[in-house]
């Protein structure tokens, strides 16, 4: 039996993985900016669940609910950094402070949590961060710039994070979901920007107008999404990346396919830039 920390845990991904985790038969420490509705989401949890309010952009606030979780269950085993915004609009028409929201959710949040766990996680040389991503940190897309750049951010810190923990038996997955069923396009959760350039009504403006005609009609099944997270959980060598949805795999594998062909086609420009002191002793 595993103790599981999910933040963002009132709905979507964030509800379906403690959910899950649950039905496993695990401890659940479910977090939310208002977590009293959790309990009755999850009604059968009985004593293996404790719901905590969290905003994850307080830091202090971070510290303290990690402690409590820990001083009830007794040690963490699974991080899962769900909680989340979405920003949508073209790089230009984004606010200085509509990105500096997504940020401090999506990157210095996720973060904040990690201050806060990884010191019981390196005492107990035992754990895995699990942290939600998404194509988005993949692949950019017009409209999704800005979205894509707390993602971008996300997926660094993680890969560089994985070497650093793996002599520490502390693991690292980052799940990169495509679009799921989940309320993440509603207003709640998604900014979308007021301000309208008609120069990106084919790019940026498309993007939103398809936005709002597949909300709540996405490719992606949640409660399979979550099945998938917590199973990746359960194996000895889990992968640093994980892509979930179809739609998802397409758009990463045309990414690497197309980053592949320009790596290669730019080789030389590429070994061009060595410094001649380097390129004669290779050659001696």
């Amino acid at each position: 039996m595993s103790v599981w920390f999910v933040t963002g845990s009132s709905r979507g991904f964030g509800l379906e993985i403690a959910r899950e985790a649950l039905n496993r038969g695990h401890k659940v420490v479910a977090t939310a900016r208002r977590s009293d509705g959790i309990r009755d989401l999850l009604p059968d949890a009985g004593d293996r669940l404790l719901t905590l309010d969290l905003d994850v952009t307080d830091e202090a606030q971070a510290k303290r609910v990690v402690d409590a979780a820990v001083a009830r269950f007794g040690r963490i085993d699974v991080v899962v950094n769900n909680a989340g915004r979405g920003l949508l609009g073209a790089v230009e028409e984004a606010s200085d402070q509509a990105v500096r929201a997504a940020f401090d959710v999506n990157v210095f949040g996720a973060l904040n949590i990690q201050r806060a766990v990884l010191p019981y996680l390196r005492e107990q040389r035992s754990g895995h961060i699990v942290n939600i991503s998404s194509v988005a940190g993949v692949v950019g897309l017009p409209g999704w710039g800005l979205y894509n750049a707390t993602k971008f951010a996300m997926e660094g810190f993680s890969e560089a994070m994985s070497h650093e923990l793996a002599p520490l038996g502390v693991k690292v997955t980052l799940i990169e979901p495509g679009y799921f069923r989940t309320d993440f396009l509603d207003v709640s959760s998604l900014s979308t920007e007021t301000t309208i350039i008609d120069d990106y009504a084919a790019t940026a403006g498309a993007t939103r107008t398809h936005a709002q005609g597949v909300n709540h009609a996405q490719l992606g099944d949640p409660v399979k999404g979550a099945r998938a997270i917590v199973d990746v959980t359960e194996v000895t060598e889990p992968p640093l990346r994980l892509v979930l949805g179809s739609d998802a795999y397409g758009f990463t594998q045309a990414k690497l396919d197309t980053q592949i062909a320009e790596l290669h086609a730019w080789r030389k420009v590429s070994e061009s830039t060595d410094h001649d002191d380097q390129v004669q002793a290779g050659q001696n």
